[in-house]
């Protein structure tokens, strides 16, 4: 149904090292550019600091493979200093459903979501 997210962010290369740090254990890597655009894509999202008002109270959630995935993405944002928004853990949507949250610099709550079935 969706085809894609852009967030519009305040610092891009804050932005650019939160997510190439929490995107990495999830096996994720950002197609990061050096040009003047200010902006990256990665399939169905993107970040792009531009003139346009910024995203605010968003919550994005990065697929997982494994619950050490979860805690992986968990450990190296809080290791790097980002804030912490959930440890990682079962949550009550539904059965199997394991998770950890962080902050990224805008604020934006940033998930990593496991589904156990």
């Amino acid at each position: 149904m969706i085809d894609h997210v852009t967030l519009r962010i305040s610092d891009f290369e804050a932005s650019k090292t939160f997510y190439s740090t929490v995107l990495a254990p999830l096996g994720y890597e950002p197609p990061w550019s050096d040009d003047e655009q200010r902006a990256a894509d990665w399939g169905d999202i993107s970040i792009s600091q531009d003139d346009k008002p910024l995203s605010e109270n968003v919550h994005i959630a990065f697929a997982a493979k494994s619950r050490q995935e979860v805690e992986a993405f968990h450990r190296v944002a809080i290791e790097a200093g980002y804030r912490d928004n959930g440890a990682p853990g079962e949550r009550t949507y539904h059965k199997g459903y394991y998770a950890a949250f962080v902050l990224d610099p805008d604020g934006n709550n940033v998930e990593a979501v496991f589904h156990d079935r």
